[in-house]
């Protein structure tokens, strides 16, 4: 990306009785139903369970002098903290889960308890991967922070990606780990010399502030307090915050990977005038796909992230209601003859992935673009 950003623009006029048609039906629905948009009490319990999921063991680790116990409870926090940044960090900060904005910023602030900022997130993932989702240069989702990582067939290639099918997994773990020690403080540099934080409402100075405060923060909770009063050697406080570090960074790297680079879906790149030929609403269709849609316990689990078609079509509606609105996405864009990409089992997703890691390993790949 340049230093200074430059949004390119969507084809207008394209494909609008399939956009006026599904956000008709969409508003119909919940008119219908009479319900609201945003979290239900579905939601608040889920939320409550999360949170649990994150902090009940971590407080039980300082009253162990089990090692193995205190190492499970942190495997634990490594699940609790990826439910959290699928559910309830994700919906409020793209303003899902609640109607006010004020509890969405509040609520979304609890990424400072994960280790990462919520200023960050929202231009890279609201900003530029939803915008922009698959797009050579502007979404950051394809573009990872090690080179030994390809994911788009527009990247350099590298010999070493022929084996970044079998590799990929490691660095995926690693994800949580690079967010808090290196990301943000790139993400916030980058972000200033782009003009990107001023659409956040932030200046360079009093972000550099907040992310520092959060980082100190947060170190101090989840590796200082440990170190001091865990009731085992201060070096397994050290191993458990890794262990639960691992485990929360694979697992959002394998719910969000297979709904955007596997073979199915697009990979493009603007035209010779700077702009996308396809529009806005369509292109998230030939971009994004589901996954292991009838499992309900796995779609409450990933914050209804296995429907990433009906979340990148709506992503200000809470996720607890993509099941239902998959139905009408799916009869429309039927409708209309526009994709709906879906993997029947999360298996079939990671197969799919692995597969376009391969695909993507090799130096004539191909473009990948079906819009």
């Amino acid at each position: 990306m340049n230093n200074t950003f430059s949004a390119p623009n969507f084809a207008q006029n394209v494909n609008q009785p399939f956009v006026k048609t599904l956000q008709k039906r969409v508003s119909d629905y919940f008119a219908q139903q009479g319900i609201s948009k945003h979290a239900n009490q579905t939601m608040i319990v889920k939320t409550v369970v999360m949170l649990s999921l994150y902090f009940v063991p971590f407080i039980c680790t300082f009253f162990t002098d089990s090692v193995y116990l205190y190492l499970v409870l942190w495997a634990v926090i490594g699940l609790g903290m990826a439910g959290i940044g699928f559910s309830v960090m994700h919906d409020a900060n793209h303003g899902a889960y609640a109607p006010n904005s004020r509890w969405n910023s509040f609520i979304g602030l609890v990424l400072n308890l994960l280790g990462g900022n919520p200023t960050n997130w929202k231009i890279q993932h609201n900003v530029l991967h939803h915008t922009f989702t698959n797009v050579d240069g502007y979404d950051e989702d394809i573009s990872p922070p090690v080179g030994v990582l390809r994911f788009s067939p527009h990247s350099p290639w590298k010999p070493i990606h022929r084996f970044q099918y079998l590799y990929a997994w490691f660095f995926y773990s690693l994800m949580t780990l690079m967010w808090f020690f290196t990301k943000d403080f790139k993400q916030a540099i980058r972000y200033h010399k782009m003009g990107l934080l001023s659409t956040q409402g932030k200046t360079f100075k009093a972000h550099l502030t907040n992310i520092l405060v959060g980082k100190v923060l947060y170190a101090t909770i989840f590796i200082g307090l440990p170190i001091v009063f865990a009731q085992v050697f201060w070096l397994w406080a050290v191993v458990g915050f890794l262990i639960s570090q691992l485990i929360a960074g694979l697992f959002l790297a394998i719910v969000f990977q297979p709904a955007h680079v596997i073979p199915d879906t697009s990979f493009t790149s603007t035209n010779d005038s700077g702009d996308l030929e396809a529009d806005a609403k369509v292109h998230q269709l030939y971009t994004t796909a589901n996954f292991s849609m009838k499992s309900r316990w796995f779609s409450w689990f990933v914050g209804g992230l296995n429907f990433q078609v009906e979340h990148h079509l709506f992503p200000n509606i809470c996720h607890v209601h993509y099941r239902a609105l998959s139905k009408i996405v799916k009869q429309t864009a039927e409708e209309f003859s526009l994709p709906y990409y879906n993997n029947r089992t999360f298996a079939a997703a990671l197969k799919a992935h692995t597969k376009m890691l391969r695909m993507l390993g090799q130096k004539d790949c191909p473009d990948f673009v079906h819009i």
